[in-house]
């Protein structure tokens, strides 16, 4: 069918699960896909700390530096937390799964919400923000920015549909590229800066308000957007080679130490060289114009920004159909998100996770500052619960080094959780309040999903269930609507389950009666047939009202109602036909005691010779 073949040139040839274990990532590929979104945010994350004080004027601009540092401080204390539950939970170790296992339901539930709004929030941030580097150079694309962003998720969308190993592979130039340019902006600037080539700075301007401790802290959660993405490593265990473990703490170490290095380059140089944020171009694009000038290397520079940020999304497309399959398989998110597509891939955590991003970048006009006020908050709840569940847990295994293990990670819990306080005071009145207010709704979605599977499950259990007694004869009935070959061969059908079987027509035409009933006559078998008066010519209400008599009848007896339905060659041709069977099945799914079966008749690209009617 053509629909398979377009499938497979798209998403490639189906992968024998037996091969699973040889789509594990090494150290290098893992580092391209796990830290291409705590990399992509260095992007964005100074220019977020200058636009929040430069509301108290350029001058304000040099607490940039300080706030940085503390979120260096930050990073590398919440790099070594999650190095410790990597040695914990060598078989991956989530903020739901450590929550769960050591904090309970509630909580667990709290942290797997704050992820899956943050993994979707991260793809249309990291998208938003790639396309305005590319605007940032190109200023007349900026009309086409949510055009050109639902394209560049489209892509990556294909990409992990492929699979983990192809993704890893497409993803990993893009993360080299940006670590080496972004390595020779901060090197070439700082030589430039220390022998005093840049440019005079621009005249100083007044803000609107003072220099508050409220602003500082205002600057510092925005700036705090750097963090996001380190969980994906500790996420994602079960994608490294063996030793699994081992090679996740690795890279790890390795993320937060290029993290800091280019987090705090790009924020001090910015704050070296005067600049101050304008609209159409991210400091970022000032910064590497100003050090390269028009030369090749300032677009170089732009385009790693712009693949990185576009491709950073490839975190949460590895973590967010994970996390969705944890949720899934306690029963907290419906059974389809644990299925592996062909690819090896959790195909329908993939894909809801790029239909809700791309919603968000059409709501919110792929503008990252507007996206910038919802991010962070969902992270660092995470974060410290996370890290609550892990102090839990060496208090209840101990073992070696456990005390000073707790204290590692009773910090990282105290720390982020004073972040967490300081992001929602903040950025509430910016946006955070919709987040804040969504996590709760998503845990009441996850408990009513979970009761439902509970109730399945209960009602279906043989447990003390009694044999039935032998069950009655089905009453048959065959629905007919003329007489032709699909009608025959479902007669055929009904006759087979019962001899007493019996046609039903429901009468629109009188005339049409007419003649249906003389065909039958010769056609029909000996099945007797049974017209339905329809006044108001409704085939669906005239067959309700014949099986509420026949179940008023005989309540304990079964009712099977044979549905003939011809299938067209051509799938355009459905639409010449109307859609009875369908309305039939659809009123009748809700209905106890009555099974539907269709009886199909595929019918040729061309008229056969003829025969009998």
């Amino acid at each position: 069918m053509w629909v398979q073949a377009l499938k497979r040139v798209v998403v490639g040839s189906p992968i024998p699960t037996s091969l699973a274990k040889h789509e594990r990532l090494s150290r290098a590929t893992g580092l391209a896909i796990f830290a291409s979104d705590a990399l992509s945010s260095v992007a964005y994350a100074s220019e977020e700390i200058f636009l929040a004080l430069v509301l108290a004027g350029t001058a304000a601009l040099a607490t940039s530096v300080p706030i940085a540092l503390g979120i260096a401080v930050l990073i590398g204390i919440v790099v070594t937390s999650f190095r410790q539950s990597i040695l914990a939970y060598p078989q991956g170790g989530g903020a739901y799964v450590v929550t769960r296992e050591n904090l309970g339901r509630s909580p667990s539930l709290v942290a797997g919400a704050a992820l899956l709004i943050d993994y979707v929030l991260t793809v249309a941030v990291s998208v938003a923000a790639g396309i305005a580097a590319v605007t940032s150079a190109f200023p007349g694309l900026y009309p086409y920015r949510v055009g050109l962003g639902v394209l560049g998720l489209a892509l990556i969308t294909v990409g992990n549909l492929r699979g983990v190993r192809e993704s890893g592979r497409l993803f990993a130039l893009p993360t080299y590229l940006f670590i080496a340019s972004y390595a020779l902006l901060i090197g070439w600037g700082t030589i430039q800066w220390l022998i005093g080539s840049p440019a005079a700075p621009a005249p100083p301007v007044p803000g609107t308000q003072e220099l508050t401790l409220f602003l500082a802290l205002r600057a510092f959660a925005s700036g705090c957007a750097a963090l996001t993405g380190i969980e994906a490593v500790s996420d994602g265990v079960p994608a490294f080679r063996p030793p699994e473990a081992h090679n996740a703490r690795a890279v790890l170490a390795v993320l937060g130490g290029i993290l800091i290095a280019l987090f705090l380059g790009i924020t001090f140089l910015a704050h070296a060289y005067g600049l101050a944020p304008v609209v159409g171009e991210t400091i970022n694009s000032q910064l590497a114009r100003r050090v390269f000038g028009g030369t090749p290397l300032y677009f170089l520079v732009q385009a790693a920004t712009t693949l990185i940020l576009v491709l950073a999304a490839n975190t949460s497309f590895a973590d967010f159909p994970r996390l969705a399959y944890f949720l899934a398989r306690d029963r907290f998110l419906p059974r389809q998100f644990t299925s592996r597509g062909d690819r090896l891939a959790y195909s329908n955590g993939i894909l809801i996770l790029a239909l809700l991003s791309a919603l968000l970048l059409v709501v919110f006009a792929a503008d990252t500052h507007a996206l910038i006020p919802l991010y962070a908050v969902g992270v660092f709840l995470s974060f410290t619960l996370k890290q609550a569940g892990m102090v839990r847990y060496w208090l209840r295994k101990r073992g070696a080094g456990w005390p000073f293990r707790a204290l590692v990670n009773g910090t990282g819990a105290a720390t982020t959780g004073v972040v967490l306080v300081i992001i929602a005071a903040t950025k509430f009145t910016h946006g955070a309040w919709m987040v804040i207010a969504l996590i709760p709704g998503l845990v009441w979605i996850f408990l009513a999903i979970h009761r439902h599977y509970e109730d399945v499950a209960l009602q279906l259990s043989v447990d003390g269930l009694r044999p039935d007694p032998p069950p009655a004869p089905p009453i048959v009935l065959v629905l007919v609507g003329d007489v032709h070959r699909g009608v025959l061969a479902a007669l055929r059908y009904a006759r087979a389950l019962s001899p007493a079987a019996r046609a039903i027509y429901v009468e629109m035409d009188p005339d049409h009666t007419r003649r249906l009933e003389d065909r039958w006559a010769t056609w029909g078998s000996g099945t007797p047939l049974v017209v339905l008066r329809s006044p108001y010519r409704s085939v669906v209400g005239a067959l309700l009202q014949y099986l509420d008599h026949l179940q008023q009848q005989a309540p304990d007896q079964l009712v099977t109602i044979i549905l003939p339905e011809f299938v067209p060659a051509r799938f355009w041709q459905h639409l010449l036909h109307n859609q009875t069977a369908l309305l039939i099945k659809g009123s009748l799914l809700f209905r106890q005691g009555v099974i539907v079966t269709n009886v199909p008749y595929h019918l040729k690209g061309r008229r056969s010779p003829a025969g009998p009617p």
